[in-house]
């Protein structure tokens, strides 16, 4: 694109995908601000030479520091509770629509809820069964409502689980935890954070706009099956495994919500609308960079 050097650029939520795509942006000559919450976060940003805001987005906050940008990614997780994303209203509430492009968002692919182990394509309908894919989807709504109430374009990307170098369960597998047993895992689905990175810069540059997109490697598995590849992977034992009814007593809540639906995601708009090739297109190739 020929206007496209030059161009603000905000990340918020400038974390372990923001970062990754800031530094792709900044490769294609954009000015890139990442927006962190903690003093952690800002000190490593600015360590790499990016411009930092550093906001609450559940306290009051002046909306002048996220005015003034032409192209906007928001990866800032929902609240942990509730059914809503009070981050994303207060966030659309104080932002000036002037100038700004296009809205890029990461949301879920729990959107969709549980679709009993089917291939599913963008049309499937939305019927959350979890908390977090009920605040995923409030996201959205109120997101895709606001840029066409101000002419802005947007983009939403439906991810699946993520998973790269520095972003493995190894901390898990080395306490030993148990997991379900594989004829009771439901299917999953899987994007290597590189990948998603580059995804979601396509997204903000692609002709394609006011649109959702599903984000997969394309090859289901089940996460027992991910928890033992990783495991032999790292040169670790494999965990313990449980059934369902032992699961639904010893394993956390967060891990059951993520066994509560079973789907397989098709990625062919993806791939063919934002041109994309995968550098990892399954689980062998992505956990081999890993190490």
């Amino acid at each position: 694109m020929e206007d496209k050097p030059d161009k603000a650029v905000l990340i918020m939520g400038c974390g372990y995908i923001g970062r990754r795509v800031a530094h792709l942006m900044r490769a294609d000559n954009y000015r890139v601000t990442g927006c962190v919450r903690s003093d952690a976060s800002a000190a490593e940003l600015e360590k790499s030479g990016f411009s930092v805001i550093q906001a609450d987005l559940d306290a009051d906050i002046s909306a002048a520091p996220f005015n003034g940008f032409d192209e906007i990614f928001y990866f800032a997780p929902p609240p942990r509770d509730g059914d809503i994303d009070a981050r994303m209203e207060n966030f659309l509430h104080m932002l000036d629509a002037r100038g700004v492009r296009r809205f890029v968002y990461i949301s879920t692919s729990a959107v969709y809820g549980d679709c009993n182990g089917a291939w599913i394509t963008e049309a499937q309908a939305t019927e959350p069964t979890t908390g977090r894919g009920v605040r995923r989807l409030d996201a959205e709504r109120r997101l895709v409502a606001w840029c066409e109430l101000h002419g802005v374009q947007w983009t939403v990307l439906r991810v699946p689980g993520i998973y790269g170098p520095g972003k493995l369960p190894l901390a898990r597998l080395e306490k030993g935890l148990p997991v379900l047993r594989e004829a009771d895992a439901p299917y999953t689905n899987r994007i290597h954070g590189d990948d998603l990175a580059a995804i979601c810069v396509a997204a903000m540059q692609s002709a394609a706009s006011n649109t959702v997109f599903n984000v997969s490697d394309g090859h289901p598995g089940n996460m027992t099956d991910y928890f033992f590849r990783v495991a032999d992977a790292a040169g670790l034992p494999r965990p313990p495994v449980v059934t369902r009814t032992e699961a639904n007593r010893v394993l956390s809540s967060g891990m059951l919500s993520f066994l509560a639906d079973s789907r397989r995601i098709r990625n062919d708009k993806m791939l063919q609308e934002l041109g994309i090739t995968l550098q990892y297109p399954d689980l062998a190739t992505g956990l081999a960079a890993c190490f």
